[in-house]
């Protein structure tokens, strides 16, 4: 039985995935390293490490959450990173660096005598705070097995098959999360340039998608702070996917299209949260409006 985990990484994620195991059991101990460590102590669970390899030195599973696949890499691979630390431990890596990143850090970690999974995760740190996440684990069998009693606690685990397969399918999955939002900004602006109610729309949207509901704000009231899923974080998922699927030949025109779009919203602030795509097609005030205070948004490239 896993008792002591190490987590690196406590951005958004990573600190609900922390808070979520403090709270969800008492039988584990936790260690925590983030690069900036005020971060780490903010969180306010577990031991709080100056290294990654300091923090999992005494870890038998350690999760890895982190912001790209460079990050990922630093804390595996560079100085004082989690490889730097003997003997043999559980990898599970979270974050969304693509396929490619596991694979190679894959012999790196076999090579200290420890195993690597993939296990990105689908919904926000607030469904990780319940326990209701999606877990896309890929791996062998029997490391995503051992893995499977910690895994649990944050939600549903799904075995997808080889070392890689879950960060493949999560590129998939961020990729339609992307091409909704987009759409249902983009109807909601041309249900509200036609005259009919806001509500009515995206309460006939929400119908078809539901977890359009979880950012109602954004939505419906261009509220896009606190930030669930950044548009710059989104834009960076958007290039992983196209990368990898144009390697195999897909023709993925709509997800290319979603991500010119993404791109065109960041202009209004890339660290907002992606139902900040809105912008792209109408400029949202909360109440009260007074005349002249808003300019109508000038419609871009393909808008009709």
């Amino acid at each position: 039985m896993i008792t002591r985990v190490a987590i690196l990484g406590t951005g958004k994620m990573g600190s609900a995935l922390a808070r979520r195991l403090a709270e969800a059991s008492t039988d584990l101990q936790l260690s925590l390293w983030n690069r900036t460590r005020e971060r780490a102590e903010q969180v306010g669970v577990g031991a709080v490490s100056s290294t990654p390899a300091e923090a999992v030195r005494d870890a038998e599973l350690v999760i890895t959450s982190l912001t790209n696949r460079e990050a990922v890499r630093a804390a595996y691979l560079g100085r004082d990173g989690a490889l730097a630390a003997t003997g043999p431990r559980l990898f599970v890596e979270m974050s969304t660096a693509g396929p490619d990143a596991v694979v190679e850090l894959a012999p790196e970690v076999e090579a200290t005598g420890s195993r690597l999974i993939d296990a990105p995760v689908l919904g926000a740190p607030t469904v990780a705070a319940r326990g209701g996440l999606a877990i896309l684990a890929g791996g062998d069998a029997a490391d995503v097995d051992r893995a499977r009693p910690v895994l649990e606690l944050f939600g549903e685990v799904r075995h997808i098959g080889e070392l890689g397969s879950g960060a493949r399918l999560k590129l998939a999955a961020n990729s339609v999360l992307a091409d909704i939002t987009t759409v249902a900004a983009e109807l909601l602006a041309a249900g509200d340039a036609s005259g009919l109610d806001r509500e009515h729309v995206f309460w006939v949207l929400a119908r078809f998608v539901p977890s359009l509901e979880l950012r109602r704000a954004g939505f419906m009231e261009g509220r896009h702070e606190p930030t669930l899923f950044a548009l710059r974080d989104l834009r960076k998922d958007l290039d992983l996917a196209l990368e990898f699927f144009h390697r195999f030949g897909a023709s993925v025109p709509v997800t290319a299209l979603t991500r010119e779009l993404i791109e065109e919203a960041m202009a209004g602030g890339a660290d907002l949260d992606i139902t900040a795509v809105g912008r792209r097609y109408r400029r949202v005030i909360d109440p009260p409006r007074t005349v002249g205070s808003v300019a109508a948004a000038t419609p871009t490239r393909g808008a009709r």
